[in-house]
């Protein structure tokens, strides 16, 4: 049986989950009360240093969920996504509109990727 290891454990959850040669990263938020773009710059930067520190990448990115409290920000986001997604090799994705877990939030992703 392929061992799990938790990084960055809380009593409610890890940020970083591996398990074989697959990563699972929590959700990730930017700061609140920022703009769209703001918080998903920030967001995105999260990602790479969890990513770093599990031993992953953005280009090994298998999927990303991404959760927006309203539609109207799709573009916003897309154009901070678009300019951050390696060239060539972008995850499989899913972008929903969801209430989030605090007001000002505008993203949340939650990621899954490839050990480098």
């Amino acid at each position: 049986m392929e061992k799990i290891i938790r990084k960055q454990v809380t009593d409610r959850m890890s940020r970083i989950v591996v398990h074989g040669r697959t990563v699972y990263l929590c959700g990730q938020v930017g700061n609140a009360d920022t703009p769209i773009t703001e918080q998903a710059k920030e967001m995105l930067s999260r990602v790479d240093k969890l990513l770093e520190e599990a031993g992953s990448n953005r280009e090994n990115m298998l999927s990303a969920t991404v959760y927006l409290s309203d539609m109207r920000y799709f573009d916003d986001f897309n154009a901070v996504w678009d300019a951050w997604v390696t060239p060539g090799s972008p995850p499989a994705r899913a972008c929903v509109e969801a209430r989030l877990a605090r007001p000002g939030l505008f993203c949340e992703i939650s990621v899954i990727a490839a050990l480098v």
